[in-house]
């Protein structure tokens, strides 16, 4: 029994040794495409040249076809402020007097809390006040920074000859991993001779930077702690 103990054991703390080093996952919603295949080389006619299979010697090295790279600079900043203050102040009064019926104002008396004893003098009026107030204030403030550098493919030309281009980084640091995905639409003319161009130039943008490992899950919020700041808490 002990000797079984041992062996679950082992394969428990190897199970977990694994785990930690586990290597990045690739997503293939930013997987790279692949450039067209060239056609069938023609049957030789004796000429140097053959359609499709030419080499240009004097061009740039700008992306233009599907799966040419292009290297996008991350120069991403936001910086936002919001502030709201609330104030809500109702006071309501009512009042009712005693009416007049035929020329008299009705009066009667109720049972007291002592027996024998009544409330005398009693009539139909009535008043009626309330006061509410509310005071709120919120305050939001949020900063982000990302820079660096990632390449990507062209994955399609559109009509207008402007290209979509998608890609990932993933980078294994000590027990965990990072991911750097981006996605978006490049215009030609704002790739620079470097084939370089920066994100913010990007039409329809997806950038994202995430992580996993123990130091992304020890930044993760429990499910419990997350149902008792939740709309659904009552209190």
């Amino acid at each position: 029994m002990n000797i079984r103990f041992g062996h679950l054991l082992l394969v428990l703390v190897t199970t977990l040794v694994v785990g930690c080093n586990t290597p990045p996952k690739r997503d293939p919603d930013y997987a790279p495409v692949r450039p067209m295949a060239p056609p069938p080389a023609p049957e030789g006619t004796g000429s140097i040249y053959q359609t499709g299979y030419s080499n240009f010697w004097f061009e740039n090295i700008r992306a233009r076809r599907v799966g040419d790279m292009l290297t996008v600079q991350l120069v991403e900043q936001t910086d936002a402020t919001k502030k709201a203050d609330t104030a809500v102040d109702k006071t309501n009064a009512t009042s009712i007097t005693n009416p007049t019926i035929l020329g008299s104002t009705p009066s009667f008396d109720t049972p007291g809390a002592i027996p024998l004893a009544s409330n005398k003098d009693n009539n139909l009026g009535m008043s009626l006040a309330s006061t509410h107030a509310f005071d709120g204030a919120a305050d939001s403030s949020q900063s982000n920074k990302l820079t660096g550098d990632i390449t990507v493919t062209v994955i399609e030309v559109l009509s207008n000859g402007y290209m979509v281009v998608r890609g990932e980084k993933r980078i294994g640091i000590n027990q965990g991993n990072e991911y750097i995905k981006l996605s978006g639409v490049v215009r030609p003319s704002d790739i620079d001779s470097t084939n370089t161009v920066q994100s913010t130039r990007l039409a329809d943008p997806t950038i994202v930077y995430v992580g996993d490992g123990p130091v992304a899950d020890s930044n993760v919020m429990g499910w419990l702690a997350k149902f008792f700041i939740s709309a659904v808490m009552p209190f």
